[in-house]
């Protein structure tokens, strides 16, 4: 597993898919509804917004998430790191915000491969 990671709107989709030779149809783009396993695409984006989706439907999110790992050894991930900044008011948001904090360390730590990027320029963590 390949794991790409960064702030909103920094160029992480863009790397990703120039680095791996990769077209839009290869892209699963979590759109922040389906509490699904993504699956059946090279690229999953937006691992962030599955997080969310998993939070708002009350779906254990660590369970999840070991889930998606096991099926899914090959998969490059890429999730918005939403853990900086102030921290959210509501209580919906404080937990999806420590979510995706779990679920990044853990993707982390079973990834061959961890990758941030900041200004469009990716930097690798492992």
């Amino acid at each position: 597993m390949i794991l790409i990671f960064g702030g909103a709107y920094q160029g992480k989709l863009a790397y990703a898919l120039e680095r791996f030779g990769l077209e839009s149809g290869d892209v699963y783009d979590c759109n922040g509804e389906d509490t699904d396993v993504p699956t059946g695409k090279r690229l999953v984006n937006g691992f962030d917004k599955w997080i969310m989706a998993l939070v708002k439907s009350n779906v254990k999110p660590g369970v999840a998430v070991s889930r998606f790992m096991a099926e899914n050894k090959d998969a490059i991930v890429i999730c918005t790191d939403i853990s900086c900044g102030v921290v959210p008011v509501g209580q919906l948001e404080r937990d999806w915000r420590e979510a995706v904090g779990r679920a990044l360390a853990e993707l982390a730590g079973a990834s061959d491969e961890v990758v941030r990027v900041f200004c469009g320029i990716p930097t690798r963590l492992k």
